[in-house]
C-alpha cells in the first residue's frame, strides 16, 4: 500500500508504535479506492473517517482495543452495513440502507477496524467468474496482457487487495467464492466451517453452503480478522510441527488432464518443498473427495437448488429482466433439477462428511484450489455458453469443500505464464483450528509472502 506495510497485523502495530497515523492511512485508501475502476459500489468515508478518529484517540491514551484497531477493511457488498445499499452486486433488490450492521461488521467495527466500503461482486454472488455487467468488472491482471477474470463471485473484495487499496477484505463463500479469487489474485483465503460464523445481516446465496471469511496477503491477517469478525480477541496460534503432521495429496487431481500443467507443477513444487520441510507427505487417491465430484457430476449442485428457492419470487417479478442474463438462467436452470437429486445430495452429504472425517483420521488433505488460471475476460463477455463452461469448470474442486462443510485455506503457490495459481489444505467440518495451525506452518514453507515472525509479535 505505496509507503505504508502492506499487511492488516503490521499496519496495527506501526499504528500503535504511532509511526502511522489511521487518519492520513484512511484518507489514502478512502482515495484510492475512488479512483479504482469497477472495485467498490460504495464508500463510506464519513464512517471511516469517525472510526480511524477514534483509533487515533485511543492511541494516544493507549487505550488500543487491539492488534487491528485502526486497520482499514472492505466488505463485499452483501453485508449490511447502516446507513448504506445493500445490493449484492445488483440493481433489483437494495430498496433502502441498511438500519444495522450485520453481525460481522459489528464485532470487526468493536475490534476498532475502519470500515471504507463495500465491495463489487457477481450479481447476487451467483458465479466463479466475478463479471458483472451492472457496476463493471474489476481486474488486477499481472503481467500488462490482457485483462483476466478476477474470479468470484468476491471480486472486489479480491482486487482491492491486490491493488494495494486495502489490506484485508472480506467475501463470502458458497461454492469457492473466496477461495477462486485469492488463487487468481495471488492471495491467501480462509473458507471456515459455517458454524464458525454469525451471518446476521448477510444477503444469502444458499443457505445451507453459505459461509463468511477474509482474503488477505498473508494467512496470519486472515485469522486475525476472522476472530475479530466473531467478536473473539485475537488468537496467537503456534503453527503445528512438521515433523508431527500428515499431509496427504490427492494423486486423482495430478492424473486429471483437468488440471493445467502449471497447475499441476506447483503443486507438486509446492508438496516437495513441505516433504522437505519435515512434512510427512502421503500420496493416495481419497474416495470421499472422487465420490463427492460424482455426486455433483451425477445430481448437479445443491446450491443452485438452494439459490432458485431463495429467488424464485424476484425470478417471477417483471424486475428479473433487468437482472445479469447469466445469473438470471443459471438460477432458472435448478428448475430441472427433480426432488430425487436434490434429498440426495442432502443425504450423501453427511455421509461423504463422515467418509472424509475416517479417510483423513487427523491428517490434512492437498489439492489445488483451481484446475487453471485465471481465463481471459473478453471471450467470455459475450458467449454464455463458454461462459458457463467456464465457470463451471473453475468452481469444480472448490465445490467439494464446501458441499461438504470443510474449512479450508487456499495458498498462493506460484505463477504459471505469469498467472497466479493456488494450493489449498482441508480438513473435515469442524476442525478449524486443527487445519489453521496446519495451514501456518505450511505457509512458511510455499509461495505465500508470509513472515513466520509476525505470528508470534501479536501484543
Amino acid at each position: 500500500m505505496d509507503s505504508f506495510p502492506r499487511t492488516a497485523l503490521a499496519i496495527g502495530e506501526a499504528i500503535q508504535r504511532g509511526e502511522l497515523d489511521p487518519v492520513a492511512l484512511t484518507r489514502h485508501c478512502l482515495a484510492k479506492a475512488k479512483d479504482s475502476d469497477a472495485v467498490f459500489i460504495s464508500l463510506t468515508p464519513d464512517r471511516a473517517l469517525a472510526e480511524a478518529e477514534a483509533a487515533a484517540q485511543r492511541r494516544r491514551y493507549g487505550t488500543a482495543l487491539g492488534p487491528l484497531d485502526g486497520v482499514p477493511l472492505a466488505w463485499k457488498d452483501l453485508f449490511n452495513i447502516t446507513g448504506s445499499l445493500t445490493t449484492a452486486g445488483s440493481q433489483v433488490l437494495a430498496e433502502a440502507p441498511a438500519k444495522c450492521d450485520a453481525a460481522a461488521v459489528r464485532h470487526a467495527a468493536g475490534a476498532g477496524m475502519v470500515c471504507i466500503g463495500k465491495t463489487n461482486l457477481t450479481e447476487l454472488a451467483y458465479s466463479g467468474l466475478g463479471l458483472n455487467p451492472h457496476y463493471g468488472t474489476p481486474h488486477h491482471t499481472p503481467g500488462g496482457g490482457e485483462p483476466r477474470v478476477p474470479g468470484g463471485s468476491s471480486s472486489g473484495s479480491a482486487v482491492a487487495v491486490a491493488k494495494g487499496i486495502v489490506p484485508a477484505a472480506i467475501g463470502t463463500d458458497t461454492a469457492g467464492s473466496l477461495r477462486v479469487p485469492a488463487a487468481f489474485n495471488g492471495l491467501v483465503s480462509y473458507r471456515p466451517s459455517q458454524a464458525r460464523h454469525s451471518r446476521e445481516g448477510v444477503t444469502p446465496l444458499a443457505y445451507s453452503l453459505d459461509t463468511i471469511g477474509v482474503m488477505a496477503t498473508s494467512l496470519e491477517d486472515c485469522l486475525a480478522i476472522d476472530d475479530a469478525m466473531r467478536g473473539q480477541a485475537v488468537q496467537v496460534r503456534e503453527p503445528a510441527d512438521p515433523e508431527c503432521t500428515v499431509i496427504v495429496l490427492d494423486t486423482a487431481c495430478l492424473d486429471d488432464e483437468r488440471v493445467e500443467q502449471g497447475v499441476r507443477q506447483n503443486l507438486e513444487k509446492s508438496a516437495e518443498r513441505l516433504a522437505n520441510a519435515g512434512f510427512h507427505l502421503v500420496r493416495r487417491k481419497l474416495a470421499s473427495i472422487s465420490d463427492t465430484l460424482d455426486l455433483i457430476q451425477c445430481h448437479g449442485w445443491l446450491g443452485a437448488a438452494e439459490a432458485y428457492t431463495e429467488y424464485r419470487e424476484l425470478l417471477e417479478r417483471d424486475a428479473a429482466k433487468d437482472m445479469d442474463p447469466r445469473v438470471r438462467q443459471r438460477l432458472l436452470g435448478a428448475q430441472k433439477m427433480t426432488p430425487d437429486s436434490v434429498v440426495t445430495l442432502y443425504r450423501q452429504r453427511r455421509a461423504l462428511q463422515s467418509q472424509l472425517r475416517h479417510e483423513l483420521a487427523g491428517a490434512t488433505l492437498l489439492t489445488p484450489t483451481v484446475a487453471h488460471a485465471a481465463p481471459l475476460l473478453a471471450p467470455l463477455k459475450d458467449d454464455p455458453e463458454r461462459f458457463a463452461e467456464v465457470n463451471l469448470a473453475t468452481l469444480r474442486l472448490s465445490m467439494v469443500a464446501s458441499l461438504l462443510d470443510a474449512p479450508a485455506v487456499a495458498l498462493p503457490s506460484g505463477v504459471d505464464e505469469q498467472q497466479h495459481t493456488s494450493i489449498q489444505l482441508t480438513a473435515p467440518c469442524g476442525e478449524d483450528e486443527a487445519l489453521l495451525r496446519v495451514a501456518l506452518a505450511a505457509s512458511y514453507h510455499t509461495d505465500c509472502p508470509t513472515d513466520p515472525e509476525q505470528a508470534r509479535c501479536l501484543p
